[in-house]
Parts: C-alpha cells; structure tokens; sequence
C-alpha cells in the first residue's frame, strides 16, 4: 500500500508540474565554480592572481633560505657589517685591512663601496640587483649570461653576508609566508659541517664500484669521526646556532622546520663527513627535520659522485632509519649533459639513498626505468616537489615539456613549492597561478595540492594534525569569502 501512494505522488507531481526545490550550493561549489570561470578562455590572470593570493596554502617544502632572501636586504647587512662592494664585480669584501685602505680615499677613486653608496648610483644598484638575482633577465637587461649559470652564481655573490643576521631573515620569511597565506615551511637552512680527508678521499677513488669496499671504508670513517671531540662540538654548535635562530618563528599563524644539508660539489669526504653531521642534527633536534644535498646537478663532480653520493646516503640511513630525506634529484634537461647522464637520478635517490620526497625530478621522461620509477612514487606515496619558475629559469622547461604532466597523469602526488624565491623574486602564489593558468586544475585537485604541503612534511603526526586541522578552518573562510564575492559580481 506504502508502495502504492508513492508511485500516485510521483505520479501526481510529474503531471502536475510539482517539484522541490533543489539544495542551495554549498561555499565549496561556489568557489570551484569562479575558479573554473577564471580559467575558461582566455583566463583572467589578474583575478586569478587575486584568488590564490587570498587562498590558505598549506605549505612550501622546497625552499632554500638563503635563496629566499631578497638582495635589498643582503645590502641592508653588508651596511651593517661595515663590508664593502667592489664596483666592478659586485662582489663583497669582508677584508678589513682592504676595507680600511679603501675608505681612506676620496669617493671618486674608491674602487669598493658601501652598500649604502651603490644604493645611492642608480646604475650600479640596478646592475647588482641584476646579478645578485634574476631581476630583469626575461626584460633583457644588461647581463645575459646561460640561465643556469646566472642562478647559481648568485649565491656567491651573497654568500658573504648570508649567515649574518639568521633570525632576521627567518622573521622576514615569516612575514611574507603569512600575507600570502601560508601557514608552513620547511627550508634548507644551513649547511652541515664537513672535514676534509685525503686518505679517505684516495680510498673511495679505488673503490668506487665495490660496494662492499665503500661500506667498509664508510663504516671506519664514522667510527673515527665519532671519537672526533671537535667533530662533534661542530654539530652541537651547528644545532645551537638552528635552534637559536628559530627562536620566536612558531606561532598560532606559522611554523617552521629545518633541513641541513650537504653540497654535492665537494670532495667524497667533505659530503660523507657533511651528511653525517647532518643525519646526528637531526636525530638531535626536533626542529632539523631532514636532510638534503643541493648544488648543480650537471657540475661535473655532481655527476661524477652521484652514485656515491646515494650510497652514502644509504650507509648513513640504515644507521639513522629515523630521519627523513628530501633528495634534489634529476634537476636536468635535455643537452645540460650526456645523454647517459639523464638515465638514472631519480632511480638512484629512491632505492639506492631512500628518499623519502624527490626534488625537482625533471629528467622523468629521460629515465632508464621512468615507469618504474612512476609506480613507486605512487605505490608509496612519495611526492615530487615541483618548482615551476625555478624550472622554467634554470632548465628552460614548462608547459607541456614538463613532467609534472606525467607525474599529475599516472597519480604521483605533487607538492607546489618556491625553491628561491628571493633569487627568482617570487611568490608561492605566484606558482599556484602559473600551476593553474597552464594546466587547467579543478577547485578539488588545487585544494589537495595545498594539503599536501603539510601532508608530505616532515612534521611528526601531531603537529600535522594540528596544521590541518587549522587549514580546514581557514579554508571554511576562504570559501565563505569567495562565495560572497560571487554574489556581488557584476558580469557583463
């Protein structure tokens, strides 16, 4: 009978013209729905500009703090140390008895100048600012060296003043992040300390293709270095000083983590002892969250000691299981080396080093075992943190030609992230807009993206809890905003 009465309403209602009226859309479907007219075409940038800089962003987790910094506040340090700049090389000098001869001569035949002097030429200050980033370069300024080459000369012209004045530039981060909405980030902060070694140096070149041997010779080098008194103040004082200047960082809007990290142009044991130092920091402070090595991928040391390096990295993570590993691997294009030399990177930093993120990971297409390394990327869920700007600059690689079409295709998942936003004078905004204008995302797939800056950080399980959960609320209140936005516009 139940049945009966039922099907007569449907009945009724269909002849009748009755119906009900449908649910409201919620705040969420709303803001998906302006996102997608923003990308229709032609795609409004500006106003899209204007929806990422007020969305929440979970995270950066590809950031370096020394590229982070800004060469206008470099020159504010170099003023304050009492440096000078040579006018010719844009180089600094830090040589007192060099600075003390030069400001004994009148202004118009000192060769180095004060910060506050080349601030004050106009020509000089715009020509720093050129190469101390990458200001102007697309605008066809004066220098035009290679890209990469402009890149990554820019931190020894900084380098001087760099480790200066470390909680100020962490505040200057931190108040940046938060007027762009982001409540996290996890930079490589300094380098972990190394100690050269000859005789160590002799024995990895003879053993480079047995494994065995190098354990061996590993194994006997963390032992001594171990029983090494200054070896270890050194990391207790690389510790102290990270912990130091992360002093007042975390708040209620923001917080920060550490990675130290090595550099991968130096001799075997410099990197092996370095790495060390940075797995026992960041067993010993829960700020240091991770280790990494950074440099030039294509240098020619990076490339000849790139499969030791990742067998160093191996060595030291079954003695320290513990500690995470964002790896830069495979930051290579086409024609940068041998065509061999883009077999491998990647591969190599998964199961060799055991990475636990991948940074950069452009040569995908160009590995020996590309679908191989696909599927455990997302079998176990490890992320590639992707740098859009950085590698359109550096690599010359975007749109189409980057494999971030190949990662986002076959579910790798993605983090979005600045890597040097103060060389590159950028913005994480700024790559959620280029993400969105070139790859046409839904609402649902850019929110997972900012979730994923705090999913796939180091943090231990409560803190990120604790950031998503905070996430959740401010990303209630973007959509309230943007939904009311919407009710107020006015189309033609």
């Amino acid at each position: 009978m139940k049945t009966y009465l039922l099907r007569l309403l449907l009945i009724l209602a269909l002849c009748c013209g009755a119906h009900v009226d449908a649910a409201p859309p919620t705040n969420q479907t709303l803001t998906a729905r302006h996102l997608a007219r923003l990308l229709a075409d032609p795609v409004e940038l500006a106003e899209l500009t204007l929806f990422f800089s007020q969305m929440p962003k979970g995270g950066d987790l590809h950031h370096h703090y020394s590229g982070a910094i800004y060469a206008e506040q470099y020159l504010e340090w170099v003023e304050r140390q009492g440096f000078c700049i040579d006018q010719t090389s844009y180089r600094i000098q830090t040589d007192p008895e060099l600075i003390t001869a030069q400001r004994q001569l009148d202004a118009a035949t000192r060769q180095c100048l004060s910060a506050a002097e080349i601030v004050a030429n106009d020509l000089l200050y715009r020509e720093l600012l050129q190469r101390w980033s990458s200001k102007d370069f697309a605008n066809h300024g004066a220098l035009q060296p290679p890209p990469d080459r402009q890149f990554f000369e820019t931190f020894g012209y900084f380098g001087p003043v760099s480790s200066t004045h470390l909680d100020e530039g962490l505040q200057t981060i931190k108040k940046r992040a938060i007027a762009e909405n982001v409540s996290y980030i996890e930079t490589m902060f300094k380098m972990a300390p190394a100690i050269a070694n000859d005789a160590f140096d002799q024995a990895v070149a003879q053993a480079r293709d047995d494994d065995e041997s190098l354990s061996a010779i590993f194994r006997s080098q963390a032992i001594a270095l171990d029983n090494d008194p200054a070896f270890k103040q050194k990391i207790a004082d690389h510790v102290a000083r990270t912990e130091a200047s992360s002093a007042g960082i975390d708040d209620e809007r923001f917080t920060m983590r550490y990675q130290t990290y090595v550099v991968r142009l130096l001799a075997p044991s410099q990197v092996f002892s370095s790495l060390l130092a940075g797995f026992k920091a960041a067993s010993a402070s829960p700020l240091i969250v991770g280790v990494n090595i950074v440099g030039a991928e294509n240098q020619n040391v990076s490339m000849r000691d790139y499969s030791l390096h990742m067998k160093m990295f191996r060595f030291l993570k079954a003695q320290y299981p513990q500690v995470k590993l964002a790896l830069h691997a495979g930051e290579l294009a086409l024609g940068m080396v041998p065509p061999e030399g883009l077999k491998f990177h990647i591969e190599q930093a998964l199961t060799i080093a055991g990475a636990d993120r991948i940074g950069h990971g452009i040569d995908l297409a160009h590995e020996a075992n590309a679908l191989a390394i696909i599927k455990t990327m997302r079998d176990q869920d490890l992320p590639v943190e992707i740098n859009l700007t950085s590698n359109d600059f550096i690599l010359g690689v975007k749109g189409q030609s980057h494999p971030l079409t190949l990662y986002r295709k076959y579910a790798v998942p993605l983090v979005l992230s600045t890597d040097d936003a103060g060389v590159s004078r950028n913005t994480l905004t700024n790559e959620y807009v280029l993400f969105a204008s070139r790859y046409q995302p839904d609402y649902a797939e850019v929110k997972k993206l900012s979730y994923n800056g705090l999913r796939y950080s180091f943090l231990p399980a409560n803190e990120k809890k604790r950031l998503l959960k905070q996430l959740d609320e401010r990303f209630a209140k973007f959509e309230s905003a943007i939904a009311a936005l919407n009710k107020s516009v006015v189309r033609p």
